[in-house]
């Protein structure tokens, strides 16, 4: 039996489930996607004036600890060893990040042994919070409050639009603390930047006869599709397929202001600028992220966070109390559907890597194989969505 679906998002995940179906099954697939482009929120084009390719919705870097999701890019897109530098700018110095033993010498102003480091932290750290609540408990239980306030507290405020310690603790525990001088933002054994970006990974994805992908068009309601198909696999918001009725899941969007400049403006991929009265979070320097590659101008971004409305490009979803109560409403109303399956970052509402999302739509489809040859319900879900 053939069949057609239909996968609403060009992104990572609508994109690697496509070539995954039409690559294990009999099928015709037709993918929409409202925006104008490829790639979703990892769309990357080469800059007209200077060449230099830049991320268009902010800075991506491919990292991973799976030798078989890092061969799977590569199959369709090679990537290039890269290793991402970030400093902070805090009350006009520079600091390395993430905290590491640079870090601690250049704040404290004085040579430590790790041994020594190691010490500094504990006895800075809160130690009254045995288990930590929120994000500024996480904090505040692993490095104090000078490092807390100086390097996290007005970014996060910031970026998130909210006090942190309103932030679920885990948003802290994916920031490392090291007490060596490595610099390097990933401890992934597998980290690179596509040689020719991320828009070209998705292109060779969907380059196959039975796939078709319609730009520029945007999925509403079922009624849409009809029934044209036998299969909807949707990656776009949860909230918004379901029309938002439960309400709004809260997201932060992102604005950048963009400059090109001479030569290079800060000899880094990314600068974070941690302090409240410095309204950008970050400036994001693009001709970095290809460093075998030379140019004589510069593309900077500066980047500005706030709330998200229903109309505005979603970027990091928030999760507060109210949401997960929201979500699962939404995952009630989603598991009475029949043959309508969510994926991805904004299908699942998850902060989630590029490699987490490709490795997802490479095991939903073969549960979703499996369940048809075994002529067994599919999944409206991966089985660990509500973790």
């Amino acid at each position: 039996m053939s069949y057609r679906f239909l996968i609403v998002g060009a992104g990572f995940s609508g994109s690697v489930l496509a070539r995954e179906l039409v690559s294990l099954m009999d099928c015709h697939i037709d993918i929409w996607d409202e925006r104008a482009h490829l790639a979703g929120n990892c769309y990357t084009s080469e800059d007209e004036e200077t060449g230099i390719m830049v991320h268009q919705y902010g800075p991506h870097i491919f990292n991973t600890d799976k030798k078989e999701i890092w061969d799977y890019f590569n199959k369709y897109s090679p990537l290039r060893p890269y290793v991402h530098h970030v400093q902070a700018m805090h009350k006009g110095k520079l600091y390395t990040l993430p905290v590491n033993l640079n870090t601690l010498q250049q704040f404290f102003g004085k040579k430590l042994s790790p041994e020594e480091a190691k010490n500094l932290l504990e006895a800075q750290r809160d130690k009254s919070i045995t288990h930590p609540d929120n994000f500024e408990e996480q904090a505040l239980s692993l490095i104090g409050k000078y490092l807390y306030y100086a390097f996290f507290y007005g970014y996060t405020k910031k970026q998130w639009g909210c006090e942190p310690r309103e932030l679920p603790a885990s948003v802290m525990r994916r920031l490392p603390v090291r007490f060596d001088h490595n610099d390097n933002y990933h401890l992934h054994p597998y980290t690179g930047i596509p040689e020719k970006g991320y828009t070209d990974f998705v292109k060779n994805l969907v380059d196959h006869p039975k796939i078709n992908v319609t730009l520029n068009r945007k999925f509403t309601t079922l009624t849409d599709a009809g029934s044209d198909y036998d299969y909807i696999f949707y990656t776009g918001a949860i909230d918004r397929f379901f029309n938002y009725e439960f309400g709004a899941l809260s997201y932060r969007t992102l604005r950048f202001e963009r400059e090109i400049l001479e030569g290079t403006y800060q000899g880094c991929t990314q600068v974070n600028f941690t302090d409240e009265d410095i309204p950008y979070t970050r400036i994001t320097e693009h001709k970095h992220f290809t460093p075998w590659k030379t140019f004589d101008k510069t593309v900077i971004f500066k980047e500005y966070s706030s709330e998200a409305g229903t109309d505005d490009i979603l970027y990091y979803p928030k999760r507060l109390k109210s949401d997960k109560e929201k979500l699962e409403r939404y995952i009630k109303m989603a598991e009475e559907l029949k043959n309508v399956s969510f994926l991805g970052r904004l299908g699942t509402y998850r902060y989630l890597d590029m490699q987490h999302v490709i490795q997802e739509a490479l095991e939903f489809t073969k549960m979703f194989r499996e369940a048809l040859i075994n002529n067994n319900t599919a999944p409206i879900f991966l089985k660990f969505l509500k973790k």
